[in-house]
């Protein structure tokens, strides 16, 4: 089967780790990747590079590097890498949730918190629920894919801020579209969805509808610290024209609008535990600082008034300048620095769209359109639909 993918140039992020580069992650030459279970034509290039860097990195950073290999493997229509990526980084979740060492030793005066074993935040840690979820789907399973999206949902449900706890409005609405599918009661489902979404309402379900557009676009936040010593978590928004898509098959016109947001996800659940520990922490390196510094002056000032005769004076400025250097030195090895380890290569926004097609070969034609509603990139997809099951098709502007 053969694709042909028309597309835009796009700004190129680049993905660093310490000394290692990650090339071309958000414009994927991929020649026509978004199609389902083995009908994807696709170059290997940043999949390969990815792979060959992923065993370099310390352990601490493997799911991290799962992650971004299987988003970059989705997009390739690699959905066999993909499956295999995901559950490795899902199975090292379950050992790294428990008690670990490593966290342990991040919440440590010394320690920044990026020594601890990368797990991501919940956003991050929901979309290799949400991406294995649809690989489950296009593999005949949408039991499992259910499951996938009520972990999702799970996993965001224990926000600081209650009224923003467990809100995807997709992960609701495809839980209740395959409870449906499964001869099961999917209106409480639809009817959470309905009450998370913040723009366009969702679709009613078709029953009928046998292909599934899973559709993403646009650049996913990104972690950067702020604060006197670095200690607080912030989050910048991805920039992207892409703001919306439409799906033209079979002479319809699907709209594909936001329906999650990366951004509103990663800023709304409030502080994490984390914060107050690097808020201490940040407190104790000020204080130790200002009192080194204050402990120096007075040494310096008793020691010029002792004039050197070894004087009371001269021995306690002697020891304020001791104290002083020694809390100098325990500030500065004092690290409340914020982890800002980032899946970079997520998309900013999450759609969905389905029809009733009859089996056989269909052409697709996918628009990402920009703020003013015109296409800012194309592409043109080939798939079949098969009789008896759901077709599942993947869409990404990237």
């Amino acid at each position: 089967m053969n694709s042909i993918a028309q597309s835009n140039p796009s700004t190129h992020r680049s993905l660093r780790f310490g000394t290692w580069n990650f090339f071309g992650i958000w414009s994927l030459s991929f020649g026509a990747s978004f199609l389902l279970t083995g009908c994807a034509t696709y170059s290997d290039g940043p999949v390969a590079q990815s792979a060959q860097v992923a065993p370099a990195a310390p352990r601490r950073d493997q799911v991290l590097w799962s992650y971004r290999n299987a988003a970059l493997a989705m997009r390739a229509g690699r959905f066999d890498q993909a499956k295999t990526e995901l559950d490795d980084a899902i199975s090292r979740l379950g050992g790294i949730l428990g008690p670990n060492k490593d966290a342990a030793s991040a919440r440590r005066l010394f320690n920044e918190e990026a020594r601890k074993m990368f797990i991501g935040e919940p956003y991050e840690r929901v979309m290799a629920y949400f991406y294995r979820g649809i690989l489950y789907w296009m593999d005949g399973e949408p039991d499992n894919a259910r499951a996938c999206f009520r972990t999702g949902q799970l996993l965001d449900s224990d926000a600081e801020n209650k009224t923003y706890a467990g809100d995807w409005a997709l992960l609701d609405y495809l839980d209740g579209l395959a409870s449906v599918k499964l001869a099961a009661d999917g209106s409480d489902a639809l009817a959470r969805a309905q009450a998370h979404t913040r723009a366009t309402p969702l679709p009613p379900y078709a029953l009928r509808a046998n292909v599934l557009f899973f559709v993403e676009f646009g650049n996913g936040p990104l972690k950067y610290a702020a604060g006197q010593f670095r200690e607080q978590l912030k989050f910048s928004q991805g920039n992207s024209s892409v703001k919306s898509a439409v799906i033209k098959v079979a002479g319809q016109t699907l709209p594909a609008p936001s329906y999650d947001d990366l951004y509103f996800q990663a800023t709304t659940r409030g502080g994490r535990v984390m914060d107050h520990i690097l808020a201490g922490k940040a407190q104790f390196k000020g204080a130790a600082n200002s009192m080194g510094d204050a402990a120096i002056i007075s040494g310096a000032v008793l020691g010029v008034t002792g004039q050197g005769r070894r004087s009371n004076a001269d021995e306690v400025g002697a020891g304020l300048l001791l104290f002083g250097l020694a809390s100098k030195l325990i500030s500065g090895a004092t690290n409340p620095t914020a982890d800002t380890r980032c899946w970079e290569n997520l998309p900013g926004h999450l759609s969905f769209a389905a029809i009733e097609l009859p089996p056989g070969q269909h052409t697709a034609t996918a628009e990402f359109l920009n703020a003013a509603g015109t296409p800012h990139r194309v592409k043109q997809l080939a798939f079949t639909v098969q009789p008896g099951r759901d077709t599942v098709v993947f869409l990404s502007d990237h």
